[in-house]
C-alpha cells in the first residue's frame, strides 16, 4: 500500500529526510553521471531525487499513483508531476530513455504489472534504476520512514523479479548505510557512515539500488496472441431424454423398431 504525498513530503523535509536523499543522490548520478538529451521519468515519489537531472536531460516527468497523491515539482518552473495508476502509465511505447522507480516497487499492489508497463514504454537500449529497500538492513525496520513501508527485497529477490518481468539487471549495489536515527548528530556524519558501509558492512545498506535494461526478444515471445478458446455446446436435458428414448426403441439386430 502507497504512503500518502503528504507523508512523504514530510519526511523529505525533516533532517534525517534529507540526509537520506543527499546520500542516495550521490549514489544515483555514480550510476547515471549524464542523461544529456534523454527523457527521464520517475514512477512513485521520486521527485526529491530527479532535481540533479533538471538541467541536463531533455525532458523530465514524474508519475505519482493515484492511490498515493500527487503534488507538484519543481517549485520553480513549470509543473511536470502528474497523476497515474502505476499499471497503466500514459505515455507511448518505447518513448523514455530512463525510468527511476522510488518508493513503487516495495508498495505497489500490483508489482508485475507496473514493471510490464514500465518495459513497454521503456526504449530498446534504454535503463531501469529501482531503489528498493534492503530487507537486510536497519531502515526497513524503521517503520517512521518510508524506507519501513511495504515490502523489503533481498539483492537475489530483486533479481528474479526482474528476470521473470523481462528485464536483465545490469549493475547493483547498495546505499544507506546512515542508521535511521534522528540525532543530528548521526546525520552530520553521514558521509563517514558510507564510507565504513561501503567497506566493512556492504550487506547491511538500507536501499538496494538495482539497474535493468529490457530483454527485447523474451517480450516478443511473451507477447505472443493467445490461443482462440474452442466452445463445445452442452446438450441439453430435453434433447439427452429424447436420444435415449429412441435408442430404447430400436432393434439391435436391422435398426427397425420393434412391434
Amino acid at each position: 500500500m502507497f504512503m500518502d504525498v503528504i507523508d512523504l513530503r514530510d519526511f523529505y523535509a525533516s533532517p534525517r529526510g534529507q540526509a537520506a536523499r543527499r546520500v542516495l543522490r550521490n549514489q544515483l548520478r555514480t550510476l547515471w553521471p549524464s542523461v544529456k538529451g534523454e527523457t527521464v521519468l520517475g514512477l512513485g515519489y521520486a521527485t526529491p531525487y530527479l532535481g540533479p537531472f533538471l538541467d541536463d536531460a531533455d525532458q523530465i516527468l514524474a508519475l505519482m499513483p493515484a492511490a498515493q497523491g500527487v503534488e507538484s515539482w519543481p517549485r520553480d518552473g513549470r509543473n511536470r508531476v502528474a497523476l497515474s495508476q502505476e499499471t497503466e502509465i500514459p505515455l507511448p511505447d518505447l518513448s523514455v530513455d530512463k525510468i527511476l522507480l522510488v518508493h513503487a516497487v516495495e508498495t505497489t499492489e500490483n508489482l508485475r504489472g507496473m514493471l510490464r508497463e514500465c518495459w513497454r514504454v521503456l526504449k530498446g537500449n534504454g535503463r531501469m534504476l529501482l531503489l528498493v529497500p534492503n530487507r537486510h538492513g536497519l531502515w526497513s525496520m524503521a517503520d517512521s520512514t518510508p524506507f519501513g513501508q511495504g515490502h523489503p527485497f533481498s539483492r537475489s529477490q530483486m533479481t528474479s523479479l526482474l528476470r521473470d518481468t523481462l528485464f536483465q539487471p545490469t549493475r547493483q549495489s547498495r546505499g544507506l548505510y546512515l542508521p535511521p536515527s534522528r540525532s543530528r548528530l548521526v546525520l552530520r556524519a553521514a558521509g563517514a557512515w558510507e564510507k565504513l558501509g561501503h567497506r566493512w558492512f556492504s550487506s547491511l545498506g538500507g536501499v538496494n539500488l538495482v539497474e535493468a535494461e529490457k530483454q527485447i526478444y523474451a517480450g516478443s515471445l511473451h507477447n505472443a496472441p493467445a490461443r482462440r478458446r474452442i466452445l463445445v455446446p452442452v446438450p441439453s436435458a430435453a434433447t439427452t431424454a429424447a436420444a435415449r428414448s429412441r435408442n430404447e426403441t430400436t432393434s439391435p439386430r436391422d435398426g427397425k423398431p420393434e412391434s
